[in-house]
């Protein structure tokens, strides 16, 4: 595909919809850019470059979504995904980008991912969803020795709130505004909403990059 044949940003905007995040650099596929869509409830995977075997990256990138966020592909497509609840998630699936791209191909997830060991103590954290009220409510839990243990609860669910766009319906509970069982996305908000600090930093740093490749709108064309 020569340059002049491919889409403009404005006919991919038409096309996709909205783009809701972009990873500027994939590790594992030439440096491209990745960008997230989204449109009627659907999102779809798109890159500007034109390189050989692009199709099938965009269908691993795809599958981790799947794997790591537990969205369900679009029948007879490689590039679109959807939550089955019907919501969006957008906060958390900015998020998700990062994983899926950033991710070998071949990674597969171990476990739940609703344990992790804390960076600030030395607890262990942990999620459970049980089903409360017609809705799924996980509780987050610490076993180990900590000063405050209840105050080192109430930020993790802070971080919730903030990167999983979730309801605090309790001293140390959450539930998605769904109000349906995702255990996988809780998986991967589980190590952002530990450490807020650490996550602001991050995302700060990728604003940072974001404004440095504006002058071509922050898609790599090869």
């Amino acid at each position: 595909m020569t340059s002049a044949s491919r889409p403009s940003v404005a006919q991919v905007i038409d096309e996709y919809g909205k783009c809701l995040e972009l990873v500027s650099m994939d590790p594992h596929f030439h440096d491209i850019s990745v960008g997230l869509y989204l449109k009627d409830g659907v999102c779809t995977l798109w890159s500007f470059s034109n390189k050989p075997g692009l199709e099938e990256r965009i269908s691993a990138i795809r599958d981790q979504f799947v794997a790591l966020g537990g969205l369900t592909p679009i029948e007879d497509t490689h590039d679109k995904i959807r939550f089955l609840c019907g919501d969006l998630h957008l906060r958390a699936l900015r998020f998700l980008l990062a994983q899926a791209v950033g991710k070998s191909p071949d990674f597969s997830p171990e476990g739940d991912g609703l344990s992790i060991r804390d960076t600030k103590t030395k607890l262990t954290l942990s999620v459970a969803g049980q089903e409360s009220a017609g809705r799924c409510v996980y509780e987050i839990s610490a076993t180990g020795e900590a000063p405050s243990i209840p105050a080192r609860l109430r930020l993790v669910v802070a971080g919730f709130v903030r990167y999983g766009e979730m309801e605090n319906v309790g001293d140390a509970e959450v539930a998605f505004p769904c109000g349906q069982r995702h255990d996988r996305l809780m998986g991967i908000l589980m190590p952002y909403s530990r450490n807020i600090s650490a996550v602001e930093n991050m995302m700060e740093a990728d604003a940072m990059r974001g404004q440095m490749t504006t002058s071509t709108l922050g898609f790599s064309a090869t």
